[in-house]
């Protein structure tokens, strides 16, 4: 069984494209924890979509967020606290394979959850106590040091920072590395990333962090579906930057994609591809 901890914020296209591909394409029994945060277009039809998936039990768990209940802060931060806290209280918080970080524009491949799991059990096998993390490459990974052979087929590097769009974590993660300081995202709109990789550098002692995995886990789709995180922090001083999240192009051309084109389409893009 693994949680999976799902960030959305508008771009409702790709949101069902990135639940669909859980759907087809994980293999491993799991739980969603969906965090809408601060959405601004298309409300209703959010939460249309996330009653039809909570009432037929798809999802475990939806939470509509505010600015007020962010506190200003950064709401993807925030939303990983609360997540974070939730777990902790799980009496069965230790038997989970893994937690999953996932943005909505995350698109994940055949048998994820399988490889990501074979590659947990080597990282525990080896006693590699300092890897926090397991994600794929690039995925903005830095610092690679050695590689491993996860298998025949299989190899991975350990290095430091890497994009949270689409980690693996351990199931104590939040009680070993720690959580976010919201003090110091009030007014953000980026630096979730930034200050984790502070305190995993810490709670390692400078050791990597981060296992890469040399295969197509999974697709970074904001080049096709628009960056929120991007747009607001550049317009940060636009009154009119809740306006460019709406993102209503791309909105469009994916809602009218069935999932198999998207994914076809996605799947082979270079610029894409070679995002994460």
């Amino acid at each position: 069984m693994i949680k999976i901890f799902l960030t959305v914020r508008n771009r409702l296209a790709v949101t069902k494209k990135c639940i669909e591909a859980l759907k087809k394409h994980s293999r491993l029994p799991h739980h969603i924890y969906v965090y809408n945060n601060q959405t601004n277009h298309l409300l209703k039809e959010h939460f249309d979509y996330f009653y039809e998936l909570y009432s037929t039990k798809q999802i475990s768990n939806i939470s509509f967020t505010s600015n007020e209940s962010n506190f200003n802060a950064f709401s993807k931060a925030v939303a990983c606290n609360i997540f974070g806290h939730h777990h902790e209280e799980d009496p069965n918080k230790d038997k989970y394979k893994f937690l999953t970080f996932l943005d909505n524009d995350i698109i994940v491949a055949p048998e994820w959850d399988n490889i990501i799991s074979a590659a947990w059990d080597y990282v525990n096998k080896s006693r590699l106590d300092n890897i926090k993390i397991v994600g794929q490459l690039p995925g903005g990974i830095r610092f690679l040091e050695q590689e491993h052979p996860i298998d025949k087929s299989l190899k991975g590097s350990v290095g430091s920072l890497g994009g949270s769009g689409f980690w693996c974590v351990r199931p104590n993660f939040f009680k070993d590395v720690g959580y976010l300081p919201l003090k110091q995202l009030v007014g953000q709109d980026k630096r979730h990333d930034q200050l984790y990789w502070q305190l995993l550098g810490k709670n390692t002692n400078g050791k990597p962090y981060i296992m890469g995995l040399k295969t197509k886990l999974a697709f970074h789709c904001g080049y096709v579906a628009g960056s929120v995180c991007n747009v607001l922090t550049k317009n940060r001083a636009n009154p009119k930057k809740q306006e460019l999240i709406m993102f209503k192009e791309f909105e469009d051309n994916i809602d009218k994609m069935s999932f198999d084109e998207f994914y076809n389409k996605v799947s082979v893009d270079q610029k894409v591809c070679n995002d994460w």
